[in-house]
């Protein structure tokens, strides 16, 4: 067995954007030595499939209106599997550092005086960026990569910096900003802090699943590339001039290719 994997013990592993063959061989190691996984709504059909048949399995799901399991609920359950002996595996879609809510959860464990360790994931603005054949950062034109999330409080509006995200050599990636009136309030902000209206935009749908789809527009018509989204798609939003500097006729090609959908605004 694992030398870092005791009985007692819990791992927050990363299970990338959804394609199994994105998943680390840590963390596909960790799969294998668990005897218990709870495992989040947004973690891949083919990355559970990896997980032993008679390892037990927990869905602890949370999507945006429909949570499973709250997240204290979810802290409980994790350290009574811990304190039961079980080696416990914490399967988050993504990086379980980013907008993973993961600090809530440690903080539980090592309260309890539970070993907890993370294993990271490939996030989605990664995993984005490489199926639209596009990079996140340019020398000379994109110096800056920042994640934010647009993940609000019933009625609230986003609370974020604006004008810092409206510098013209940022890239942004938008966490959660599907919906059509998220993406209408981050255009709109945007360009109302000085972003220009014919930024690029590319919007990343099921990200390295069978499903996925490219859409690219530009900025000012980024809430109507939302549209046709399922709500039961996880999407992302990535905003900036770097994403224009792969050539069309190369991202064309693989749109045809492996099943993407090219949006032009």
């Amino acid at each position: 067995m694992s030398h870092d994997f005791p009985p007692g013990s819990v791992w927050l592993v990363g299970a990338g954007p959804g394609d199994p063959d994105l998943l680390t061989r840590k963390a596909e190691r960790l799969l294998a030595a668990a005897d218990i996984v709870f495992y989040d709504a947004l973690v891949g059909p083919g990355v559970l499939a990896l997980v032993p048949a008679g390892t037990e399995m927990a869905s602890v799901g949370k999507r945006s209106g429909r949570h499973s399991k709250d997240q204290v609920s979810i802290n409980v359950l994790l350290a009574d599997a811990a304190l039961a002996g079980k080696r416990v595996v914490r399967l988050k879609g993504g990086d379980p550092s980013i907008f993973g809510r993961s600090t809530e959860e440690l903080d539980h464990l090592a309260a309890s005086g539970i070993t907890v360790r993370i294993c990271p994931g490939i996030t989605a603005a990664s995993a984005a960026a490489a199926s639209g054949g596009a990079s996140l950062t340019l020398r000379g034109l994109a110096r800056k990569l920042t994640f934010v999330t647009a993940h609000a409080r019933a009625g609230e509006a986003l609370d974020l910096d604006w004008t810092a995200l409206a510098a013209p050599d940022a890239t942004i990636a938008v966490y959660m900003g599907r919906a059509a009136a998220a993406a209408g309030e981050v255009s709109r902000e945007l360009i109302a802090a000085g972003r220009a209206p014919d930024t690029p935009v590319m919007v990343a749908v099921n990200v390295s699943l069978a499903t996925e789809r490219i859409l690219r527009g530009r900025l000012s018509a980024l809430a109507f590339l939302v549209e046709t989204i399922s709500d039961n798609d996880p999407s992302l939003l990535l905003i900036g001039d770097a994403l224009a500097v792969s050539s069309i006729a190369a991202v064309n090609t693989m749109a045809q290719t492996r099943g993407f959908e090219v949006g032009v605004a």
